[in-house]
C-alpha cells in the first residue's frame, strides 16, 4: 500500500504532463485542419488569378492571408497561399486555461493540386495580413429586355436562328457577358452568363424561344452552383426539373 501511494503524484504528474503535450498537439492539429479547409474551397479546376485566390481565402472566416506567390492558378506550379491560421483545445483536469496557438500554412492551388491536400507548414512573415480589394461588380443581365424583344413563333411556325442572334446583338450586351445560342428540334436556345469564381452561385439567364411559347428565366440557385450543369444552354433547351 505505501509503495502505491508513492507511485500516484509520481502517476499523476506523467499523465498531467502528457494531457498538456496533448492539449497543445491537438490545438496544432485544429489550426492545421483550419488552413486545409482553406485548401479545400480553393480547390477547383477553374482558372483564376493570384489576387482572386487571394481574395477568396482572405474572405474565410479566422484566416489571414500574409503572403501570395504565382501568377494565376494554371500558369506554371499555381498559386500558393501563406495563411495564418489558429486552433485551440482545453482539457479541464490538467489545464489552468484553453490552449491556443497560431500557425502558418502554405496552400497551393493549382489544378495539379490534390483534395485534402496537407497544406506545408511555414514560417509566418513579418508585416500585417495582405487586403484585397473588392471584386468588381458583375454586370446586369438583361432578364426585361430579352424577354420583351426575343421573336414570338405561333404555333405551327418556325423559329429562325439567325433573327434571335439579331436580337442578342441589337442588345449591346456588356462584353463581360458571355452569350451563347443553339438549335435544335426546332427550338432555339439561349444562355447569357457572367464569368462565376468556381465556388458560388454563376449569374445566368436562360432562354428557349420554340413555336407557340418564348420563355424566359433564372434557373434555381442549386442549378447554378459549380458542377450541376445549370448555366448551359443545354439547360435552356431541356430544363433541368425543379429542386424539391
Amino acid at each position: 500500500m505505501r509503495r502505491l501511494f508513492l507511485l500516484a503524484p509520481l502517476l499523476l504528474l506523467t499523465v498531467g504532463c502528457g494531457a498538456v503535450q496533448s492539449s497543445e498537439g491537438e490545438a496544432r492539429d485544429a489550426a492545421r485542419e483550419a488552413a486545409r479547409r482553406v485548401g479545400e474551397r480553393l480547390y477547383g479546376q477553374h482558372p483564376r488569378t493570384a489576387e482572386e485566390v487571394g481574395r477568396s481565402a482572405s474572405g474565410m472566416d479566422g484566416v489571414a492571408v500574409l503572403r501570395v506567390a504565382g501568377t494565376s492558378t494554371h500558369d506554371g506550379d499555381g498559386v500558393d497561399v501563406v495563411v495564418r491560421t489558429s486552433g485551440s483545445a482545453y482539457n479541464t483536469w490538467f489545464d489552468p486555461e484553453e490552449v491556443v496557438v497560431w500557425r502558418c500554412f502554405a496552400v497551393r492551388v493549382s489544378p495539379k493540386s490534390e483534395w485534402r491536400e496537407d497544406p506545408r507548414d511555414v514560417d509566418c512573415p513579418d508585416g500585417p495580413a495582405l487586403t484585397f480589394a473588392p471584386a468588381p461588380e458583375p454586370p446586369r443581365l438583361p432578364y426585361e429586355e430579352l424577354r420583351a424583344k426575343l421573336p414570338r413563333v405561333p404555333e405551327g411556325g418556325r423559329v429562325d436562328e439567325a433573327e434571335v442572334r439579331r436580337t442578342l446583338a441589337a442588345l449591346d450586351l456588356d462584353p463581360a457577358i458571355l452569350a451563347e445560342v443553339k438549335e435544335d428540334g426546332g427550338r432555339i436556345g439561349v444562355l447569357l452568363s457572367v464569368k462565376g469564381d468556381g465556388f458560388d452561385a454563376q449569374d445566368c439567364l436562360l432562354a428557349r424561344v420554340r413555336p407557340g411559347a418564348t420563355e424566359v428565366w433564372v434557373p434555381p440557385r442549386i442549378h447554378r452552383m459549380p458542377g450541376e450543369g445549370g448555366c448551359t444552354v443545354g439547360n435552356a433547351l431541356d430544363p433541368k426539373p425543379s429542386p424539391h
